[in-house]
C-alpha cells in the first residue's frame, strides 16, 4: 500500500512540475517525459532478460546443494547461535528448524526459498504464541533478525551489476567486487537489529555460541582489513573483486563435488532449480518497470535533482561530503520496498556508470539493508498479527544503522 502511495506521488508530482515547467516556456518537457517513459520501459525488460541467465544459473546450483545435504548441514552448524536467540521455542520444536533454515536460505541469497520458509516459521511460532492477536518475543527476534540478516553473496546485486556493464560496454568488468562491503554492511545492521531486540528482550548475548559467531565473523574481517588496507582504491577492488569471485566460484564447485560423492543426479539437480530461476526473472519484469517508468517521470522533471540537492545542501551544511548523496534514495525507499529500491539503484546506476562510485556504493546499500515494512506486513498478516509491539522499531534501527555501515564502508573501499 506504501509503494502504490509512492508510484502514485512520482506520476502526480512529476506532471505539476511539468506543467509549471511548461508555463516558464519549456516547451520540450512532455516530449522528454515520454521519451524516459519508454526508454526506461525497454531498459526494465532488458534488465529483467538479463537476469534470467544468472538467476538460472545460482538458483540451479542451489537446488544441487538442497540435494546434496550441504544447506541442510549449514544449517544445523548455525542451530546453537540461533538457540540462544530464541529461549521461547521449546526444545525439539519444529519452529526452530524453520528459523534456521529461512536465515540459511537467506544467507546464500535463495530469496525464493526463504519466503516460503519464513511464512512457515512463523506459522508454527503463532502455535506456542499465548496472546494471538500480539507479536511474541520469538516472533519479533525472528522478524527483526530477518529483516536485517546477513547475505554472504548478493547475487541479484551483481547480476544486474552485469548486465548493465554489458550495456555501458565495460569490457573485463568485475561484478563482483562489491561482495566484501556488502558482507561488511549487512553484517552491521544485522549486529545493530541483534542488540536492539536483545535489549527490549533482555537476552544475554555474552553466551559461547553467540560470541563464537561475532568473534569469529571480526576476526575474518580483521584479517582482510590487515590484507587490503595497505593497497591504494583501485587496487583494492581488484583484489575485492578476485575474492568475490573467488568465494563464490567456491561455493558452485563444493556444493558439486559434494553432489557428486553423495552419487546424487547432479545435472538434473541443476536443472530443476534453473527452471525455477527462469521464472523468478521473468516474474521481476512488471516490478521492475512500474518503478523505473515513474522514476523517470520523477527525474526528468528535475524532482529526483531537487531532493538530491536539498539532501546535499544539508550534508554540506555541517561539512560532510555530498558524493554519496546520489545512492542515498536507494536506502530510503529500501524500507519500503525491495523492487522500487532495486529500480533506484538501476537509475543511479545508469546516470552515474555501474563503475563508478555512485553506482557501487548504490548497490551496496541495496545489499545491507531489507524491505522492513513488506516484510513486516507479509509475515505478520500471515498469522493475523494486530500488535506488533517494537518490531517497527528495532527493524527501522537495524536499516538505518546499514545504511549509514554502507555508505562509510563505500567511502573505505572505493574512496
Amino acid at each position: 500500500m506504501v509503494l502504490n502511495y509512492i508510484w502514485i506521488a512520482f506520476f502526480l508530482i512529476g506532471f505539476a512540475v511539468a506543467l509549471a515547467r511548461l508555463l516558464q516556456g519549456d516547451l520540450l518537457i512532455f516530449s522528454q517525459i515520454l521519451t524516459g517513459i519508454f526508454d526506461t520501459a525497454k531498459t526494465g525488460f532488458d534488465i529483467s532478460l538479463g537476469l534470467v541467465g544468472v538467476m538460472s544459473l545460482w538458483l540451479g546450483i542451489m537446488k544441487i546443494g538442497e540435494h546434496a545435504g550441504v544447506i541442510q548441514l549449514f544449517a544445523r552448524g548455525m542451530a546453537p547461535f540461533f538457540k540462544r536467540l530464541f529461549p521461547e521455542i521449546p526444545k525439539s520444536h519444529p519452529a526452530g528448524g524453520s528459523i534456521v533454515m529461512n536465515f540459511s536460505a537467506n544467507m546464500l541469497g535463495l530469496d525464493n526459498a526463504a519466503t516460503p520458509l519464513g511464512l512457515k516459521a512463523m506459522k508454527e511460532l503463532q502455535e506456542i504464541n499465548p496472546q494471538k492477536d500480539t507479536a511474541s518475543n520469538a516472533m519479533i527476534m525472528f522478524l527483526v533478525l530477518n529483516t536485517a540478516g546477513i547475505t554472504l553473496i548478493p547475487t541479484s546485486v551483481i547480476a544486474i551489476r552485469q548486465a548493465l556493464a554489458v550495456d555501458q560496454g565495460l569490457v573485463g568488468f568485475n561484478a563482483a567486487d562489491i561482495f566484501l562491503p556488502t558482507l561488511i554492511g549487512t553484517f552491521i545492521s544485522f549486529s545493530a537489529g541483534l542488540v536492539a531486540v536483545a535489549a527490549y528482550q533482555r537476552i544475554n548475548l555474552l553466551s559461547a555460541p553467540v560470541l563464537a559467531f561475532f568473534g569469529g565473523f571480526i576476526a575474518i574481517m580483521a584479517a582482510l582489513f590487515g590484507w587490503l588496507h595497505r593497497y591504494p582504491p583501485e587496487l583494492m577492488a581488484k583484489y575485492i573483486g578476485l575474492l568475490g569471485s573467488l568465494v563464490i566460484l567456491s561455493v558452485i564447485v563444493m556444493f558439486i563435488a559434494v553432489g557428486a560423492w553423495r552419487r546424487i543426479n547432479v545435472y538434473e539437480a541443476f536443472v530443476e532449480g534453473a527452471k525455477e530461476g527462469f521464472g523468478v526473472a521473468i516474474t521481476i519484469i512488471p516490478y521492475l518497470i512500474a518503478i523505473l517508468v515513474a522514476i523517470s517521470v520523477f527525474r526528468t522533471t528535475g524532482c529526483m535533482d531537487y531532493v538530491v540537492g536539498g539532501i546535499a545542501w544539508a550534508m554540506a551544511a555541517v561539512g560532510l561530503p555530498t558524493d554519496f548523496v546520489p545512492a542515498l534514495p536507494v536506502g530510503l525507499m529500501k524500507t519500503l520496498s525491495g523492487s522500487g529500491a532495486r529500480g533506484l539503484m538501476v537509475d543511479v546506476m545508469k546516470t552515474y556508470g555501474v563503475d563508478s562510485f555512485e553506482g557501487k556504493l548504490a548497490a551496496i546499500i541495496q545489499g545491507s539493508t531489507e524491505t522492513t515494512f513488506y516484510v513486516l506486513a507479509v509475515y505478520f498478516g500471515s498469522v493475523n498479527i494486530k500488535k506488533t509491539r517494537y518490531a517497527l522499531t528495532c527493524g527501522l534501527i537495524a536499516d538505518v544503522v546499514g545504511v549509514v555501515a554502507a555508505i562509510l564502508v563505500g567511502y573505505w573501499f572505493f574512496k
